[in-house]
């Protein structure tokens, strides 16, 4: 269940959700939840757009409770086959078994399954999803000679960073054309304090600052950064900031050194935490 006040999830439970746990924390900053509901009804598939740690993950996961369906992710890269997503015959206790990979297993539970970073998967593996993406909503297994009919309760959902696109990896237009998509970004400070602060622990007012300091840093990413400061690096910040790490050491931890190697960068950017924190 949502709250209508606040826009967050409750725990729900019920004959289909027995004992179901909490779902996993996710702050809206629009109205992306219920035009996931509405994708998910009608059984179409769905491509999430952002940069790196804006929440893609987590809003999946999240919506994947809320419909009390099972999540089956995938971390896509260049080594990743359609065997992997299908699934292979592999030697178990002396015999031959077919055994379902991530995509097949969602199939047939009628589960949600996530390709995260989709773009990273070579163009061939793409392919396979193209029965799912239309009105067919089948997988052909040709090594079991199975056609798998998806349940209305599947749903495929990919995600990428537009950011990373380039020639050699992009999402071709006959693959990104048969997905609805929806484009994240970071979300505005007084929402971004509040999710530092559930995810954190912190107190919400010191969070305040933390997301306005994210304001400055994401400033300059065509000044300087080939990245942001991401929600995720925040929180990271905020954590070491709740168990006592002096400030600018938590900001140089969390907020400097994992966006950049060259010393006057990192320099320029510590200045820049110094004035914000006074």
């Amino acid at each position: 269940m949502i709250d209508n006040k606040t826009g967050q999830a409750r725990l729900s439970t019920g004959p289909d959700r027995p004992g179901a746990e909490c779902i996993p924390f996710y702050r809206p900053s629009g109205n992306e939840c219920a035009l996931f509901e509405a994708v998910y009804r009608e059984g179409l598939p769905l491509l999430i757009k952002g940069p790196t740690g804006c929440g893609k993950t987590r809003f999946v996961m999240h919506m994947a409770a809320r419909l009390g369906r099972p999540l089956h992710t995938v971390s896509c890269h260049d080594d990743l086959t359609a065997s992997d997503l299908t699934g292979r015959y592999l030697l178990q206790g002396g015999e031959t078994r077919w055994v379902d990979g991530p995509l097949t297993r969602a199939v047939r539970e009628g589960g949600i399954c996530y390709l995260d970073e989709v773009v990273e998967a070579r163009k061939d593996v793409t392919v396979v999803l193209h029965p799912l993406t239309d009105d067919r909503r089948v997988l052909p297994l040709e090594r079991t000679g199975e056609l798998l009919q998806a349940p209305q309760s599947f749903m495929l959902v990919a995600s990428y960073n537009p950011g990373y696109q380039n020639i050699l990896k992009s999402l071709k237009p006959s693959t990104r054309q048969r997905f609805v998509s929806i484009s994240f970004d970071f979300p505005p400070p007084e929402i971004e304090a509040q999710i530092i602060a559930a995810e954190s622990g912190l107190p919400e007012s010191q969070c305040v600052s933390l997301a306005a300091l994210a304001q400055r840093l994401r400033a300059l990413k065509d000044v300087d950064l080939e990245e942001v400061v991401s929600t995720r690096l925040l929180i990271y910040c905020a954590t070491l900031l709740k168990n006592g790490i002096d400030p600018y050491q938590a900001a140089e931890a969390a907020l400097v050194e994992p966006l950049c190697d060259d010393p006057d960068i990192k320099q320029g950017l510590l200045e820049l935490i110094h004035a914000a924190f006074g």
